[in-house]
């Protein structure tokens, strides 16, 4: 499918408020795409695709969840990490995406993950600073995409979202500490 038929399938799938994110986060990962290097289209795609769950039923992700042997561990926390493996498995189904790295960048946008790809830290990112995002500390993230060095912007913001909930005192999903520790260790700056 294209762009247009994409995005007309996503209007139906959500109020307009997240059909606009879902526009913003498609234009952010194409630049960033354009800018670090990656396949802009394939980052559109992901883009588009992002959000594709993230108002569907519970017990319905819960159920697909179980029925198709995701991570169980899924259920142990919030729902709304459900919606982007969940995205993944709907982007496979419904719109034939076969491409790993794209299922990957829907798949782990909520929570990143270790050893992701630049086109999932490109969507990771994208939706966290497009420009309809209003948040204590967005700015910084977006002047800190700004910097030509993908890591350290997805440092930027997985080490937020990281903060943000434990701030308001809510469990950490392990593949974000794990994303982080990961990035850290690539930089090489650990303490001896």
């Amino acid at each position: 499918m294209e762009r247009d038929e994409l995005l007309l399938a996503m209007k139906d799938r959500m109020p307009e408020k997240r059909y606009i994110h879902t526009i913003g986060v498609t234009e952010t990962a194409i630049t960033l795409a354009e800018r670090f290097g990656s396949d802009p289209k394939k980052a559109e795609t992901a883009a588009i695709l992002h959000d594709s769950c993230k108002y569907a039923d519970r017990d319905w992700m819960k159920s697909k969840i179980i029925d198709k042997e995701m991570d169980p561990t899924l259920l142990k926390y919030h729902h709304e990490l459900w919606h982007a493996p969940m995205g993944a498995y709907v982007a496979k189904k419904e719109f034939n995406i076969e491409d790993q790295d794209i299922l990957n960048a829907i798949s782990y946008h909520t929570t990143g993950r270790k050893g992701m790809s630049d086109l999932e830290k490109i969507v990771y990112i994208a939706d966290m600073i497009e420009p309809n995002r209003r948040y204590p500390g967005v700015e910084d993230l977006r002047t800190a995409a700004k910097g030509d060095d993908l890591n350290e912007v997805m440092i930027a913001c997985i080490r937020h979202s990281i903060m943000f909930l434990i701030n308001k005192n809510q469990p950490v999903y392990p593949d974000s500490f794990k994303c982080y520790n990961d990035l850290m260790l690539k930089r090489g700056q650990v303490k001896e």
